[in-house]
């Protein structure tokens, strides 16, 4: 495969992951701040309020860091536990009785499983080709 063409698609790969990470963060968790708290109360959440700020945070710095290939490991790391999180609380279907609601959760459930994949994916391999670490020439940038 070429240069180019890997490039393009490590890239597009990275835009592509962190779309549902940044979008929730910037679409859903900033405007809508205090529902999330209350959502995150009725989840049993501990803390929501200082939880809360630190997902914002794991989730924008996360996406950023993966998105440009700088400190992706670490990036992919804060959304792995984020994603780890999120999953325990909010798709516990095993809790659910409902069995539409049980199936709802379960594929959430799932999603997030590989989501998580590719974060370790990334912690084990580097961000890939045309990122700012393998433009640095970083060690073990998996590019």
């Amino acid at each position: 495969m070429s240069w180019v063409v890997r490039g393009l698609l490590s890239v597009l790969g990275r835009l592509l992951l962190i779309t549902i990470f940044l979008s929730s963060a910037l679409m859903n968790k900033i405007p809508n701040y205090q529902a999330t708290v209350a959502v995150m109360e009725e989840h049993h959440v501990p803390v929501p309020q200082v939880l809360l700020p630190l997902a914002i945070l794991f989730l924008i710095v996360g996406s950023v860091t993966v998105l440009v290939g700088y400190q992706a490991r670490l990036g992919a790391a804060l959304l792995a536990v984020f994603l780890v999180l999120a999953s325990y609380y909010f798709h516990d279907f095993w809790a659910v009785t409902d069995e539409k609601q049980r199936l709802d959760q379960t594929i959430h459930f799932m999603k997030n499983l590989g989501l998580l994949g590719a974060m370790l994916f990334i912690m084990a391999n580097g961000p890939g080709a045309w990122s700012l670490e393998s433009r640095r020439g970083a060690p073990h940038s998996g590019a």
